[in-house]
């Protein structure tokens, strides 16, 4: 996936970070903490677990920031922390050992627009549905969309986290979608709203 290398303007904060400086560690977890989210959701995908690896990620990495060899390489090896939290996650729990989770149990946490129950089901099948396919895209397509419509970040902060310029991003969306809808049976993919 292109972006791989951290801008600029955050591996000064990295540096920074590196020497103790908590402002600019806090100011890194502000602009990477929907990225870490995304890959973290669509690896769990429940909410409240994600929100809770993300936290000890960013706590694992306060400790070993000082430790980072290349600023310019933060993105990578924080991201390298959260999958590595997300491995002892659930080896702690057993859950590798059991087998995946069925795709979509956590959709009961998460609020539906839906008035009706049967709607609201509806609703609920169509997102387990969603992630099931959203899993099984290639990793260029799967951060993109997870960010941009589960998380609902703009196309900058998108750009910014994962290192593409606009366009790079619009064509990764767009041919994401088209691939999400490829691979989504007709009823679902007529439902998806792809905006």
């Amino acid at each position: 996936m292109g972006g791989g290398r951290t801008s600029e303007a955050d591996t000064a904060l990295v540096a920074r970070a590196r020497t103790g400086d908590r402002a600019a560690f806090e100011e890194l977890v502000r602009r990477m903490s929907r990225l870490v989210y995304a890959r973290l959701y669509l690896d769990t995908g429940r909410a409240d677990r994600a929100e809770d690896l993300v936290q000890e990620t960013y706590l694992r990495a306060f400790r070993a920031v000082h430790r980072l060899g290349d600023p310019a390489g933060f993105r990578p090896w924080l991201l390298a922390i959260a999958h590595n939290v997300l491995f002892d996650d659930a080896r702690q729990s057993g859950r590798l050992k059991r087998g995946p989770q069925p795709v979509g149990a956590h959709l009961g946490h998460v609020p539906s627009r839906e008035p009706e129950p049967g709607a609201a089901a509806e609703r609920a099948e169509l997102r387990q549905r969603v992630l099931a396919v959203l899993r099984l895209l290639p990793e260029e397509y799967r951060l993109p969309l997870t960010l941009r419509y589960i998380t609902g970040a703009g196309y900058d902060q998108i750009g910014e986290q994962l290192g593409l310029t606009n366009g790079s991003l619009r064509g990764r969306l767009f041919r994401g979608l088209k691939e999400l809808r490829e691979r989504l049976p007709l009823d679902f993919a007529a439902e998806f709203e792809c905006r």
